[in-house]
């Protein structure tokens, strides 16, 4: 690193404390402001924060990481912006018209109080294991790589600069600093795949150089990691819960002025969604080819992307990509913490004293957001024994979190019959299975039989088969007891929708809306096509 470098670092860094002082002058007593920045945000913010939110340092780590040791596989789960098309076509109507501050919010009025609880405790654990650890994890990486900090020094500071600004100003200084973060992420990334490619000697090289396998979005069954099969099956599931049910990315729809805004937000994030299947694998697969012809030192697979930045990109443009990547960084991070207060606050503490003064309530939120941390940060040294490769790790733990999920919120929109017994069958139970499957595969090599059997199945397959029991589960327990009140839940499924809120809904969408997704879906076929064993094999 350079001088210029650390200025144009520092420049960055001053833009984004400038906007979020801005923000934490202004009065924030309300939750409503505090946690939904007043339900006041516009589709572009929106779109930015919402992928922003989503691209941290642990996917410029983590899928980089990926593309270098076993190719552009893992790129069905970052060709899921048809999952956040989904989000606005499907679930925002339901998500605005019940005007809820958080996703276990929306389950206890379509289900009940205890289907509220339960989501709560088990999205603050998904979080500590996956999230925040993950992300703490990454940014340590690329302190360590860039920087030259001691790994656990780097922890601190990722944690200390992004808890800084989100704590004290709540989601309107996530949102407005995330905007400006997406620019600078993709600017530097685009960069680093354009150098890349220019220093292996363009794309024929690199496919001469890396292999056709390492460009290959179809592994064959029998691959122990990545079988095709397995993935067109099990990262839906996992799409649909992340980008459609999760708080972290749905906190910045519910803070849409309207549902125009927000579905409009939903589709330039499904935009942006694009991207990164093409500026993080592709240079994890160029560092791999860079490394296999000596170009490039790789000792690590997760430092592919940092090391790219460290030995090819010129000084200054070094710069601006490090800033990218303190920007992926810090904008994920600061998304996981205010929906961890979000979460916590109103749907934990709230509810246990209903008493508390609106501002006590935004206090607890920013104590919630340190404790949950802390709990982050104890978790990461457990985090090898799930996986050495860090997007590999989030993937196996976020299957075991989302089926359970996943059934609850499609089946209760899709279909009025499901009640809350089958629902909370379908969570609990399912939560308990996929947390003695993340136990079991620590163990993994101390168990036998059956259980070592257990521990083993491919997290893929793991996680269609979990699904297949919730839903199972759901059915059965709903159909052998009571049908829920209609009357109450009014609103909540698409059957039980009255005429008004339909023709609302109608008129916030036009037919630009329409073509523009269709030609994301259009991109999203004809990447696959390309990537295919048809194409590649060529």
């Amino acid at each position: 690193m350079e001088s210029l470098d650390w200025i144009i670092i520092a420049i960055y860094f001053g833009i984004i404390l400038g906007i979020a002082w801005w923000v934490i002058r202004q009065k924030q007593e309300s939750p409503t402001q505090y946690f939904l920045a007043g339900r006041h945000v516009g589709w572009f913010v929106i779109g930015a924060a919402i992928f922003a939110s989503n691209i941290g340092s642990e996917h410029l780590v983590g899928l980089a990481g990926t593309g270098a040791k076993t190719g552009v596989a893992m790129g069905h789960y970052e060709l899921h912006a048809w999952c956040i098309l989904l989000l606005g076509w499907v679930f925002v109507p339901f998500y605005m018209r019940s005007k809820v501050f958080t996703m276990p919010e929306f389950l206890e009025r379509r289900y009940s109080p205890s289907a509220r609880w339960f989501l709560s405790l088990i999205s603050l654990v998904a979080y500590v294991l996956t999230k925040v650890s993950v992300t703490v994890y990454a940014g340590a990486i690329v302190f360590q790589t860039l920087l030259g900090t001691e790994f656990w020094t780097g922890a601190l500071i990722t944690v200390v600069l992004t808890g800084i600004y989100t704590i004290l100003g709540g989601l309107r200084a996530v949102v407005y600093t995330e905007a400006l973060q997406a620019i600078v992420l993709l600017v530097g990334s685009i960069t680093v795949t354009i150098v890349g490619l220019i220093k292996i000697g363009g794309w024929n090289n690199l496919v001469a150089v890396a292999g056709k396998e390492h460009l290959n979005l179809f592994l064959p069954l029998n691959h122990p990691d990545f079988p095709w099969l397995g993935m067109l099956l099990a990262p839906p599931i996992v799409g649909i819960w992340y980008w459609c049910t999760d708080q972290c990315i749905v906190q910045r729809v519910l803070a849409a002025k309207n549902e125009t805004q927000a579905r409009r937000g939903t589709i330039l994030a499904s935009y942006f969604k694009l991207f990164p299947f093409f500026i993080f694998f592709i240079p994890g697969v160029t560092a791999y080819a860079l490394a296999k012809s000596g170009q490039l030192e790789l000792p690590v697979a997760d430092q592919a992307f940092p090391a790219m930045v460290k030995m090819l990109l010129p000084v200054g443009i070094r710069g601006l990509v490090v800033g990218g990547l303190l920007a992926a960084l810090m904008s994920s991070l600061a998304a996981v913490f205010n929906s961890c207060s979000t979460l916590f606050t109103m749907d934990i503490y709230k509810k246990l004293r209903p008493q508390t003064t609106e501002k006590k309530l935004v206090l607890v939120g920013r104590i919630a957001t340190g404790v949950v941390v802390v709990c982050g940060i104890l978790w990461i040294p457990l985090m090898k024994f799930i996986s050495s490769e860090l997007y590999h790790y989030l993937q196996s733990v976020q299957a075991y979190f989302a089926p359970p999920i996943f059934s609850v919120f499609l089946l209760g929109i899709f279909w009025k019959r499901i009640n809350s017994r089958g629902a909370l069958t379908a969570l609990i139970g399912g939560f308990v299975i996929g947390m003695l499957r993340l136990v079991a595969e620590i163990f993994k090599d101390k168990l036998s039989g059956w259980l070592h059997t257990f521990a083993d199945v491919n997290f893929l397959y793991f996680c269609v088969y979990l699904t297949l029991l919730c839903i199972g589960a759901m059915i059965v327990v709903s159909m052998f007891t009571r049908p829920p009140i209609y009357e109450k839940i009014q609103g909540l499924t698409y059957a039980t929708t009255v005429a008004e809120d339909k023709k609302t809904s109608r008129a916030s969408w036009n037919k630009r809306d329409v073509i523009l997704s269709l030609i994301v879906l259009a991109i999203i076929a004809t990447v696959m096509i390309l990537f295919s064993p048809l194409v590649v094999a060529k």
